[in-house]
């Protein structure tokens, strides 16, 4: 970059420091934003974070802040990134958004205190959990239709489909299992025991679609295998409750620890913790980039969404939100 060429710079000593000072100026001015690039680079796909105690959803990294949704609770977004559902965590109400824009679509209401929302991966339903009523709501995405109503137990909590959309798994948080719902029959047909931990809370599959991940209220997280209910193994992780995710490609598992300051990452293959990471205090959402090469988690005690890189199993970056008690993410391609 060429600097003040039409400035007589040489012209006297007078001018001499007045014309530096303009060169690293300008050099500022027009310099790349380093930090900007490298902080996009670190979102291949959007990331929507619920700032619960700001009733709005942040995009990043897009910096876009959508405000009307009371007490932002927990969020999915379809493969497509088209559209977004969201809980309340006050009202008995799950929010349809345009994830673009995040304009509100529809509203529906499910029943009190609504909890986990999910999408299935062809985009055409979704589910939203309703603790107090016992129940999982069915969603039309298409026609934006609230469809059926599925009692599945005691204090259900959250839910994840299948790969093939047949099958819907969901914590029950009042009890020691998981349900499963038979999407086609709409309802449940079985009952998951996890009697080695406290309060199933939220899950989340291996890659292969044989494993449950199951992290409970009070520090462990489960593995079962799906197809004999057995329990592979408990592990014991950071204080609390928290998000779970497999990341793409199924090297590893991590959760946060929302009453401590440490995502877990845990080796599926030996059902240990390979690394404690920390992030800051009362990490509870954690999701991975749909390329399976970052991690976030939305750290409740500081306002902050930490970046860490999957393959070093490091804090990168730590990104300040623009609203209070980021809670829940959603990432387009990891849902």
């Amino acid at each position: 970059m060429t600097l003040l060429s039409n400035q007589p710079c040489t012209r006297s000593a007078r001018f001499s420091r007045f014309c530096v000072i303009t060169a690293l100026a300008l050099a500022m001015v027009n310099a790349p934003d380093v930090h900007a690039a490298a902080s996009r680079s670190m979102f291949p796909a959007p990331v929507y974070v619920t700032l619960q105690a700001s009733n709005a959803v942040e995009n990043m990294p897009d910096e876009g802040v959508w405000a009307g949704v009371p007490s932002a609770h927990y969020d999915a977004v379809d493969p497509r990134g088209d559209l977004m559902l969201v809980s309340s965590k006050d009202l008995p109400k799950v929010f349809l958004l345009d994830a673009r824009s995040g304009k509100r679509l529809a509203s529906f209401e499910i029943g009190p205190a609504p909890q986990g929302v999910t999408i299935s991966r062809d985009g055409r339903w979704g589910l939203a959990v309703s603790a107090g009523n016992g129940t999982v709501a069915v969603i039309d995405m298409r026609a934006r239709k609230l469809v059926a109503s599925i009692a599945v137990g005691k204090v259900p909590h959250n839910a994840r489909f299948s790969a093939d959309g047949k099958l819907a798994y969901v914590t029950l948080q009042g009890g020691t299992g998981v349900a499963v719902i038979d999407m086609r029959k709409r309802k449940k047909v079985r009952e998951i025991p996890v009697p080695g931990i406290r309060g199933p809370h939220n899950l989340d599959l291996s890659a292969d679609g044989k494993t449950l991940w199951v992290r409970d209220l009070v520090g462990h997280v489960a593995a079962v295998d799906i197809a004999s209910g057995k329990e592979l193994a408990v592990i014991p992780v950071g204080l609390g409750h928290a998000g779970i995710d497999v990341i793409p490609g199924g090297r590893y598992v991590f959760t946060g620890a929302i009453a401590d300051h440490v995502v877990d990452v845990i080796d599926p293959a030996t059902f240990k913790v390979v690394k404690r990471i920390d992030v800051g205090q009362g990490p509870h959402g954690v999701r991975a980039s749909r390329d399976g090469r970052w991690v976030y988690a939305a750290v409740t005690g500081t306002d902050k969404i930490a970046i860490i890189d999957a393959r070093t199993l490091e804090v990168v970056k730590q990104v300040l939100v623009q609203g209070k008690l980021p809670f829940w993410l959603a990432v387009a391609g990891n849902d």
